[in-house]
């Protein structure tokens, strides 16, 4: 599989870029969670849960902490903003009600194998609330020896007690919140965090001992240009983290109204935005990173690296992972769980999902019971999105079908892809080519069997 460097640039056609900048999912599940519905019954989702935890397969659990200092016009997160303390206390309060509810069904056999706090800041929580949640997993769950415990975290509020806190439970991984270190850019998105900020956070997680250090960046935010943003990366590699990932700037203000602040005159275009892109990869690839995907970057030797060389990677909600075959329990307002059959998605208003716990109920919302054919598609993107090939013998294989002959109609359809140098194939194979990298998830789409005509006002564009 090839990669991307400064001894091989990529060229670029921006008026292919313009045909293919249309709106489409992420693809962090199949089908999007613009699919979930509140007509599933909730007694299918959890007869299909009790079916779920006569296995013993392991667990990767998420923990949506929601409250922020300050509101990021640009965030498309689930959040809470407050500057009242105690709203953090009486929401660890809500979440043992869950803990308690869920415990009741799950199979006390299963080992933990992945633990993930997002949010929102979950270091908004006070560094003895840390230590009590940690407390209240580790009372509830068999953590497994080699836990992946990860944590988002933003400098702005950080204390090294925090991060103290975190080792005393359990976490061994960090993401950062950085987006961009420019005043200027910092001003206009409503986050000012100086560099300097941002590197005592860095060395407390060092001096820490945690084993991965991720820092996520965006592009397409006000007054960025390439040179700026150019200048933020080289900033961050000099704090010599092991991943980055890159988001393209998601604008959906009919979604999140803040980001009706982020004029589109400020805002860098389709073009300028994939010349950011482009100087990314080339950048961090010439440092050492692999390219592995969307908005991921790994150090070589790097797990994510290592298992897409592998053929075993996968993508979720926490973007791409190495547990592809834990279960993912959520907890916390708006938190969404996955297991083969089904998913599921909580109360995304705390109000309603604090009343609900408060009245013994399960706080669900939506949820989505999978078909057979979901199935062998959401196995198909999810290879597509982690490989970036296709080998149609083994999958046929690997689902007990005929890959080629199931995707004929898919597969016939690439032919504008394929001329526009998206992908290679021959009989037996599709590759993704290098520029094809870059509008994966446009490729993606052709094998989504629901995302035709609903794309726009549901979902970002692809670049």
């Amino acid at each position: 599989m090839s990669t991307l460097s400064e001894s091989s640039p990529l060229r670029v056609d921006l008026e292919l870029v313009k045909k293919y900048n249309v709106p489409g999912p992420r693809y962090t599940s199949y089908p999007p969670a613009t699919r979930f519905a509140e007509e599933t019954p909730k007694e299918l989702l959890l007869k299909k849960i009790l079916e779920n935890n006569e296995t013993r397969r392991p667990l990767s659990l998420y923990f949506h902490l929601p409250f922020c200092q300050s509101l990021c016009w640009f965030c498309g997160c689930t959040t809470v903003i407050t500057t009242k303390q105690e709203a953090s206390h009486g929401y660890l309060d809500i979440l043992d009600k869950e803990l308690a509810w869920m415990g009741k069904h799950l199979n006390p056999e299963r080992k933990v194998v992945q633990l993930h706090f997002g949010g929102g800041t979950p270091t908004f929580l006070l560094p003895d609330e840390i230590r009590y949640l940690g407390r209240m997993i580790r009372d509830r769950f068999a953590l497994d020896s080699k836990l992946e415990a990860s944590v988002e975290i933003d400098p702005r509020w950080l204390t090294q007690d925090h991060i103290t806190a975190l080792g005393e439970a359990g976490f061994n991984r960090a993401s950062l919140g950085v987006q961009d270190h420019n005043p200027e850019v910092q001003k206009a998105v409503h986050r000012i965090q100086p560099y300097e900020q941002t590197k005592a956070a860095i060395d407390w997680i060092r001096a820490a001992g945690f084993k991965s250090l991720n820092i996520d960046l965006i592009y397409g935010l006000p007054l960025q240009t390439p040179a700026s943003f150019e200048k933020t990366i080289e900033d961050i590699l000099l704090l010599n983290p092991d991943r980055f990932a890159v988001f393209n700037y998601a604008h959906v203000p009919w979604i999140k109204p803040a980001q009706k602040s982020l004029k589109e005159e400020k805002r860098p275009n389709a073009e300028v935005k994939l010349e950011m892109l482009k100087l990314t990869i080339e950048k961090l690839t010439g440092a050492g990173f692999d390219y592995i995907g969307m908005d991921h970057f790994a150090r070589n030797e790097d797990e994510l690296t290592v298992a897409q060389r592998n053929k075993t990677l996968q993508r979720n909600f926490q973007g791409y992972s190495t547990c592809g075959d834990a279960d993912i329990y959520g907890f916390g307002m708006s938190s969404i769980s996955q297991t083969p059959d089904i998913y599921w998605q909580n109360l995304k208003e705390l109000p309603a999902y604090t009343s609900a716990l408060n009245a013994g109920q399960w706080p669900v919302a939506k949820g989505y019971v999978l078909t057979k054919d979901d199935k062998v598609r959401r196995q198909t993107i999810m290879r597509l999105m982690c490989d970036l090939s296709f080998d149609y013998a083994q999958l046929s294989n690997e689902m007990g079908l005929d890959f080629p002959g199931y995707f004929k109609r898919e597969l016939e359809s690439l032919s504008d892809m394929e001329a526009d140098g998206l992908i290679q194939r021959d009989a037996g194979k599709l590759e993704v080519t290098e520029i094809g990298r870059l509008l994966i998830r446009n490729i993606a789409m052709r094998f989504d069997a629901y995302v035709e005509g609903e794309q726009e006002r549901r979902y970002s564009k692809t670049i």
